[in-house]
C-alpha cells in the first residue's frame, strides 16, 4: 500500500450517531500514531448545542448517551470552519439533504481531498447514487470519493462491539489509505472498488429493512421475514447487476451482512420505521417517532422508479412504496411480498460468468 499523506485534520460532516461513532472510530484508529494519523477529527454539527456538549464535554448524549469521544474529537457548527484544511471529508448527512450542503463544502474543500460518504441512500428526482450527487456538485474525480458500508449498527460501534465493514473506491490505493485511517482495535475495514454494488446494496437494503419491520408490526413469523430477506436481497442483486454492480459484492459485508443486521437488530431504524408502519401508524406518524431519518422511507420510491428504468422485478419494493404512497392498507401487504410468477429460485439473477 502507498504510504498515508500526513493528515493534520479530517472533517465529518453530521453529528447523529453514525457521523460521531465514526469520527470516534477516526479518533481511536489514531490513537496509537501510525504514520499519516490526523491529528484532529472536527464534526460539523447543525445545532450549535450539540457542537458545544462535544467539544467541552466529549459526550453527543443526544444520540450515543454517556458514551464518552476521544479527545481528538471536537465540533463546531460552522461548515465552512469544520471542512477547512481537512485531507478527508467524511459526509453523514441524509440523502436528500446532501446536494444542498455541498455548495459550501466545494467553496471550502482543499485541493486533493479525499471525500468519504457515509450516507446510505438514493437521490429523488434524480436516481443518483450518494457518490454520483457527490462527484457531481464538488466537481472532483470518481476516484477521490470514497464509500463506507456494511452492518454498522452505531450504538453498537460506539460500545466498541466487534464489527466489519466495507471501503470502497474506484482507486485501490485511496481505498486502502481511507481503510487505515478508520481501522480500529473493534472496527475491521475491507476495501472493495465495486463503488456501485457497494452503494446499492446499501440502500436497497433500507426497503428491504422497512419490510421486514412491516411483517413484524403484522405478527407474521420468522418464516416470512427470513422469506423477505432472501428474495429482497436477489432482488437487490439484480438492480445492481443491470448498473454494473459485481455479484461477489452481495454475499460480503456490504450485501449479505448489511442485510442481516439491518434487518434483524431493534437498533434499526428502517426496521424500527417497518414495524410502526405495520401496526398502522401513518408514514407522517412514523417519522414523527423516530429520532432520526429512516432513510428507507425517503428512497424507496427512487430505489422503484430505477428499477422500472432498467427493467428490474422488485415486488418486495413495490409492495413497501405501495403503502408509503397510501395505495396499499399494511394489512394486505402480506400476499404482495412475494408476489412473483412461479419459476426457478435463480432465474433472473445475473450470471457471474456473463
Amino acid at each position: 500500500m502507498t504510504p498515508m499523506p500526513h493528515l493534520s485534520k479530517i472533517a465529518v460532516l453530521g453529528a447523529g450517531s453514525w457521523g460521531t461513532t465514526f469520527a470516534k472510530v477516526l479518533a481511536d484508529a489514531a490513537s496509537g500514531e501510525p504514520e499519516g494519523a490526523p491529528e484532529r477529527i472536527m464534526l460539523w454539527a447543525r445545532r450549535t448545542e450539540i457542537a458545544e456538549e462535544i467539544t467541552q464535554h466529549h459526550t453527543n448524549t443526544t444520540y450515543l448517551g454517556d458514551i464518552a469521544l476521544p479527545g481528538r474529537v471536537s465540533a463546531t457548527d460552522q461548515l465552512t470552519t469544520a471542512v477547512t484544511g481537512a485531507g478527508v471529508v467524511v459526509l453523514a448527512l441524509p440523502a436528500q439533504n446532501l446536494r444542498s450542503h455541498l455548495a459550501e463544502v466545494r467553496q471550502a474543500l482543499a485541493p486533493g481531498a479525499v471525500v468519504v460518504s457515509l450516507i446510505k441512500g438514493l437521490e429523488r428526482g434524480t436516481h443518483l447514487r450518494m457518490s454520483e450527487v457527490i462527484a457531481t456538485e464538488l466537481g472532483i474525480a470518481d476516484d477521490h470519493v470514497a464509500v463506507v458500508s456494511g452492518p454498522n449498527l452505531a450504538m453498537e460501534i460506539a460500545r466498541e462491539e466487534p464489527t466489519a465493514s466495507v471501503v470502497a473506491c474506484r482507486d485501490e490505493t485511496v481505498a486502502e489509505w481511507i481503510a487505515a485511517l478508520c481501522s480500529a482495535r473493534y472496527f475491521r475495514p475491507y476495501t472493495n472498488t465495486d463503488v456501485t454494488g457497494v452503494e446499492i446494496a446499501g440502500i436497497v437494503k433500507n426497503v428491504i429493512a422497512l419490510a421486514v419491520g412491516i411483517c413484524d408490526g403484522q405478527q407474521l413469523g420468522d418464516n416470512s421475514k427470513a422469506s423477505v430477506i432472501t428474495r429482497g436481497l436477489a432482488e437487490t442483486t439484480r438492480l445492481a447487476a443491470a448498473l454494473g454492480g459485481r455479484l461477489e459484492t452481495f454475499s460480503g459485508l456490504a450485501g449479505l451482512g448489511d442485510v442481516v443486521a439491518t434487518c434483524a437488530s431493534p437498533l434499526s431504524r428502517n426496521r424500527s420505521a417497518g414495524r410502526l408502519l405495520g401496526q398502522g401508524y401513518s408514514p407522517e406518524e412514523t417519522t414523527q417517532q423516530l429520532t432520526q431519518t429512516a432513510e428507507g422511507m425517503k428512497s424507496a420510491a427512487a430505489v422503484l422508479e430505477l428499477a422500472h428504468k432498467h427493467q428490474v422485478d422488485m415486488p418486495i419494493a413495490e409492495a413497501v412504496v405501495a403503502v408509503l404512497s397510501g395505495k396499499l392498507a399494511v394489512e394486505n401487504i402480506a400476499s404482495l411480498l412475494l408476489a412473483r410468477e412461479l419459476k426457478a429460485e435463480q432465474e433472473g439473477l445475473p450470471d457471474e460468468h456473463e
